[in-house]
């Protein structure tokens, strides 16, 4: 069922539900497009792409797993029992889909402090049906969604209403007087930026992957800040820290916090032996996941999505949809040798 809402109903829909629901969506902050709790739809920034990805909202930068002493140790609570509504583009919530499939499917046992936060979550899509600069997401079949509670298309004019489709019935009530209409979001069906995805088929052409002569160029252009893995939706892993109160004490809490496979540390054992030292070895291992390992062990689809917040992070305008260009031409010039070689 499809509504006419004007922006001020809107609100009034939020304001009614803060009891059990809290909102949350792209919104300025500063100089930076990023999501937060917002009270009005107006707050919603919706004209242009978030910096940051949605993950936040329920997979923390940092987050307390559980509490020690001396003699006990308990797992941390939820301090809020209200669900979570949150706006987001189709990139972004198939991204949420990879995320889900890391923490809750990865190995056979759910990350229960993932999933605790992610079970509140329920999904407003906000239609996009035009392209921004660094999307690619049409190469990479993440510019449809379908697994969405409610959708929402903004009002070019200020004072326009939205239109507003509820697909779940539970939130059918919200809208009780509302104008029907009819009304599905439409999705983007050419990017500016287009992007071929490598194919690698055989497993045994990995090697020779790994040892391709551009992976070198990252050694100088590189810096290993980590900004790439901040701001993409499926990026998932974290370090654990445990935090002493002061230096007397042996209480204290351990937490985990966002980390990245392209900072040093991160792979640096006891011993200071580091598995991928330079950054080349970084970029190679964050392309593969992203567009062959991903998909290789979970038989969906490749973990990119393609909204492209990479390249618009990057201190050094490395643009990761090129990088993922040029290794499917390297993987179809394997493949022609790989081919003259069987011919012959």
């Amino acid at each position: 069922m499809g509504y006419l809402v004007s922006k001020g109903r809107m609100d009034e829909i939020f304001a009614g539900r803060r009891e059990t629901y809290r909102i949350f969506a792209p919104k300025q902050n500063g100089k930076v497009i990023r999501y937060g709790e917002i009270h009005s739809v107006s707050e919603i920034v919706h004209q242009e792409k978030s910096h940051f990805s949605p993950k936040e909202v329920f997979y923390p930068i940092i987050q307390t797993l559980l509490y020690f002493t001396d003699t006990e140790c308990r797992e941390s609570e939820l301090t809020d029992e209200r669900d979570i509504l949150l706006f987001l583009r189709p990139c972004d919530l198939n991204g949420i889909r990879r995320l889900d499939t890391m923490f809750l499917k990865n190995g056979g046992h759910g990350d229960n402090f993932y999933q605790r936060m992610r079970e509140k979550v329920k999904f407003v899509l906000m239609e996009c049906r035009e392209s921004f600069e660094t999307c690619f997401c049409v190469s990479m079949g993440s510019n449809v969604a379908s697994d969405y509670d409610l959708a929402v298309r903004f009002p070019k004019e200020a004072e326009g209403e939205l239109l507003v489709e509820v697909k779940d019935p539970a939130f059918a009530e919200w809208f009780q007087g509302a104008q029907a209409c009819d009304f599905t979001p439409e999705f983007v069906t050419e990017n500016k930026k287009k992007v071929q995805v490598p194919d690698i088929m055989d497993r045994a052409m990995v090697k020779d992957i790994h040892a391709l002569p551009f992976w070198k160029e990252f050694d100088d252009r590189c810096i290993g800040c980590g900004g790439c893995n901040t701001v993409c939706v499926t990026c998932s892993c974290f370090d654990t820290a445990d935090v002493i109160y002061n230096e007397t004490s042996r209480d204290g809490e351990r937490r985990r916090i966002w980390s990245s496979c392209m900072l040093t540390e991160f792979t640096t054992m006891a011993g200071g032996h580091s598995v991928r030292q330079s950054s080349g070895d970084k970029m190679r291992f964050k392309t593969m996941h992203k567009v062959y390992d991903f998909k290789r062990r979970f038989g969906e689809e490749n973990m990119c999505v393609g909204c492209g917040r990479c390249d618009m992070r990057c201190p050094k305008d490395i643009h990761f949809s090129e990088t993922i260009d040029t290794l499917a031409k390297e993987v179809e010039r394997l493949k022609q040798e790989a081919s003259a070689k069987g011919g012959n």
